[in-house]
């Protein structure tokens, strides 16, 4: 199980308290301490350095493969895969296709993000290939961990394009847009009238 499969999985409790909820594995617990009795920056500290680890074993095990292979290391995988594709500036209204899974995946890192943004594989992945479009490009938006405004780039919400819940947490009401890098959308001109 992915601990980030859902964007707004900050959410301290659930409003009535009474949704049954599956069990949670060991991994789950700990990484639901952590975020209750750590601060953000904190957290962000110990997450960094998770990564930073991730990708160190990464390299590692890439470059003993590679002696194996080839008796000695050609090439050390980058941290960030490059993003091949640009971003691009989309307004309101703007027809979008969302690109194939295959184009995603070469933007995303070992956590399956895009600078920060989760891809969350339930959710998303039916809209790959399908033509949307732009409900408003995002400029600010509340970080509930912190009760705060926060500013962003490059985030997009498309037009009716929200979450229903994933296979960890089972079906949510809550509807919440899904956040979509510009890197994830191809814009697509209107064919001429």
């Amino acid at each position: 199980m992915n601990l980030r499969e859902c964007q707004f999985i900050s959410l301290k409790s659930i409003a009535e308290g009474n949704a049954k909820t599956p069990p949670k594995p060991l991994s789950r617990h700990l990484f639901l301490f952590v975020r209750r009795h750590l601060s953000t920056a904190q957290e962000r500290a110990l997450f960094r350095k998770a990564d930073a680890a991730i990708a160190w074993s990464i390299r590692i095990r890439s470059k003993n493969k590679s002696s194996e292979k080839y008796g000695k290391v050609n090439e050390m995988p980058s941290e960030e895969p490059a993003a091949e594709i640009r971003p691009m500036t989309l307004k309101a209204g703007d027809q979008v296709r969302v690109r194939s899974m295959e184009e995603i995946e070469k933007t995303l890192n070992h956590m399956k993000q895009t600078k920060g943004c989760a891809f969350i594989q339930d959710v998303m992945a039916p809209y790959c290939g399908t033509l949307q479009h732009v409900l408003k490009p995002m400029e600010r938006f509340v970080d509930e961990r912190e009760l705060r405004v926060k500013k962003c780039r490059g985030l997009i919400l498309l037009d009716g394009v929200m979450c229903q819940g994933t296979t960890a947490y089972g079906r949510c009401d809550r509807s919440c847009f899904v956040f979509w890098r510009e890197e994830w959308l191809q814009k697509v001109d209107p064919p001429d009238s």
